[in-house]
């Protein structure tokens, strides 16, 4: 099998694991979404901790000690996937799955904001449009909720800052949710261990089954991020970026489908402005990455050469 064509498959596998991510989540309830989050957390750190003792790979934690800035930037980028996962998992199990698949579709578009905002990034006319597309969308989804759709916007946010605080860290994708996990680990056991002490927790005393489904998401969180890296190394980033339409899609499918949450006319027509405006974006990046391969500057040859290793 080519690079290439592993490199789709283990794209498409972290999109599918990412998009029915709300049938596995909904599974775990009674517990709640901070018994959850907490179990989440730890798990992770226990499975990759035991990963990354396998391919006796630890001697990045010594380079890490040596880098305050990159502890800094490590205990924000914790901070800012606890609060997507947590937010997530909130929006999963109060039955508003619709609106975190809206989060995903805008977080693109948040990220471009971010560039302009933090990294001073001049944006050309289609992805103004885009934006401003995207920003007609929250007006008339905001009129049909009745509220901002603040759980989407929160998950698209955070996740859109936590990118781009790991694009300046630089970490693998193993090592970067070990750390990340660890500095959450702390907090989260105690929150475990009050629960257990106040004798209200979900975990063990539900049915086994729950209990192991608790105990999996350590694996539900490594594997995607795992095949994303390896995505990531084989594919450009314009493929990446192709495939990462695919969970929003699925999680909008189960919400619609599968739990049968409601999709009036108003919100549809906000869906369809953020599709536009995915559309168009998407179409502007396509064409930049054609003609950067045919007229390369010398600024797409420096974005060349930062893009991961598409393994060609």
């Amino acid at each position: 099998m080519t690079p290439l064509r592993l490199g789709y498959l283990y794209g498409l596998g972290a999109y599918l694991i990412w998009g029915f991510f709300p049938l596995y989540f909904k599974l775990l309830r009674p517990a709640g979404p901070l018994e959850i989050l907490a179990h989440r957390i730890v798990w992770s750190v226990v499975l990759v901790a035991l990963l990354l003792a396998a391919m006796r790979n630890v001697g990045f934690l010594r380079g890490l000690a040596r880098r305050p800035g990159a502890l800094l930037g490590i205990v924000a980028a914790a901070a800012l996937i606890a609060l997507n996962w947590g937010a997530y998992i909130y929006g999963v199990n109060s039955d508003r799955v619709v609106e975190t698949a809206l989060g995903y579709f805008i977080n693109p578009l948040v990220s471009v904001l971010l560039g302009v905002g933090v990294l001073r990034e001049r944006l050309r006319p289609a992805q103004w449009l885009a934006l401003g597309i995207g920003g007609a969308a929250v007006a008339v989804l905001t009129v049909d909720y009745g509220r901002l759709p603040w759980l989407a916007l929160t998950l698209a946010v955070t996740f859109a800052a936590y990118g781009l605080v790991k694009k300046r860290l630089a970490l693998p994708a193993a090592e970067g949710l070990f750390v990340e996990s660890a500095v959450l680990a702390l907090p989260a056991l105690g929150y475990l261990g009050w629960l257990a002490a106040a004798g209200d927790p979900a975990f063990g005393n539900v049915s086994a089954g729950h209990t192991a489904l608790l105990v999996l998401a350590g694996a539900a969180t490594a594997i995607p991020l795992l095949l994303f890296a390896g995505a990531a190394n084989r594919l450009s980033l314009t493929a990446l970026g192709m495939l990462q339409y695919v969970a929003p899609i699925l999680q909008l499918g189960c919400g619609v489908l599968v739990f049968h949450e409601p999709m009036p006319p108003a919100r549809l027509a906000g869906f369809a402005l953020v599709w536009a405006a995915l559309l168009v974006f998407t179409a502007d990046a396509l064409h930049h990455a054609r003609r950067a391969r045919r007229h390369p500057t010398p600024a797409d040859r420096d974005l060349a050469l930062s893009a991961p290793h598409t393994g060609r």
